[in-house]
């Protein structure tokens, strides 16, 4: 029963239109379901289930909710009368609805949610962290730099110090998702630029060595006896492409292959890295893990707890492939919600 389920999506992090999509396709299948949006200065609206269907190209457009916010805050709304009976079905993405802020409000006051605890969110969205704690499990890593608030010189002489290391490096935000801010450096003469736009973003960025090969991404659903892998999605870039927010979700520059066409044995180390990633960062419900397929074995890039659940993601895809229904793994998260605190 959905009828004492509120979907909560929306946010302010620069994925809260994925999160938006993710709501439109999660409220298709529990249409009893409330809905809540957390708009950009954190008011809640409760939105009208006809309204968020109505809106378009939500990977595009901004989603207004047509109506006056009901609560000022999501501390306050959790805190109105009747809001600790129901169960969230969380479809936030980013930011502090997926870097464990929001996950310790609820905890705070005992609320069911899905996904990962706030604890395990905040490891998971720090790549740095991340790859650490998955590395010394095992998992093979790129090299990697960590750059925090620094001059845009001092940042360009370390990059182009890395250029005597390796010919190719992606430069991508510490805590965030979705390849926003994703910058690849493919010369030194794009340095100056790149260190400029690492500067003066006010966040933390992580220099990883681009590795040749195929990438991969991998599901990982909490099933009642134990993690399950799901089938393996490959994305392959057209020439000029790139794997960023446009060749994600509006189709530009690449293309998608679920089930990936890999070996048996490569899809076995795909998906046990899928599964020691989720279990060492101790993720609960699902989680998506992304890495590159070399010769040698795949490498480690990233996990994400809250991946999304759009009609164009990877979860959804995974899930058909494996024959598994999306309605059923989105009531059993919510049962898994339920059991949280015992």
């Amino acid at each position: 029963m959905s009828s004492n389920v509120i979907i909560l999506f929306g946010g302010s992090s620069s994925e809260r239109l994925v999160s938006v999509a993710s709501a439109q396709n999660v409220s298709a299948l529990l249409p009893e379901a409330r809905l809540w949006f957390l708009t950009r200065t954190h008011a809640v609206h409760d939105v009208d289930r006809a309204t968020l269907a109505r809106h378009e190209k939500p990977f595009e457009n901004e989603f207004h909710p047509g109506t006056p916010a009901a609560f000022s805050s999501l501390e306050a709304a959790l805190d109105a009368p009747g809001s600790q009976q129901h169960t969230f079905f969380l479809a936030l993405h980013g930011g502090a609805g997926e870097n464990g802020t929001l996950q310790r409000l609820f905890e705070a006051r005992r609320i069911p949610f899905t996904g990962s605890s706030a604890a395990a969110s905040a490891r998971a969205f720090d790549k740095a962290v991340t790859k650490e704690l998955v590395g010394a499990k095992g998992a093979r890593l790129a090299q990697a730099e960590l750059f925090v608030h620094e001059r845009p010189s001092d940042i360009q002489g370390r990059l182009l110090l890395l250029f005597q290391l390796a010919p190719r490096w992606v430069l991508k935000p510490v805590e965030d998702g979705s390849s926003v801010g994703l910058i690849h450096l493919t010369a030194p003469e794009q340095t100056s630029a790149a260190a400029q736009q690492m500067s003066y973003s006010g966040i933390r960025y992580l220099a990883e060595q681009f590795i040749e090969g195929r990438e991969l991404t991998v599901g990982v659903v909490d099933e009642p006896s134990g993690p399950l892998a799901l089938p393996v999605s490959e994305v392959r870039t057209v020439p000029g492409g790139a794997f960023d927010y446009a060749g994600k979700y509006l189709g530009k520059g690449t293309e998608e292959l679920t089930p990936a066409p890999i070996t048996d044995v490569e899809r076995q180390q795909a998906q046990a890295l899928g599964l020691l990633a989720h279990t060492t960062i101790g993720c609960r419900g699902y989680s998506r893990t992304d890495m590159i397929l070399t010769p040698d074995g795949p490498v480690f890039l990233e996990i994400n707890t809250l991946p999304g659940l759009t009609k164009a993601s990877f979860i959804p895809q995974q899930l058909a492939a494996a024959g598994m229904d999306l309605k059923a793994f989105l009531a059993q998260q919510l049962e898994l919600a339920r059991t949280r605190y015992g």
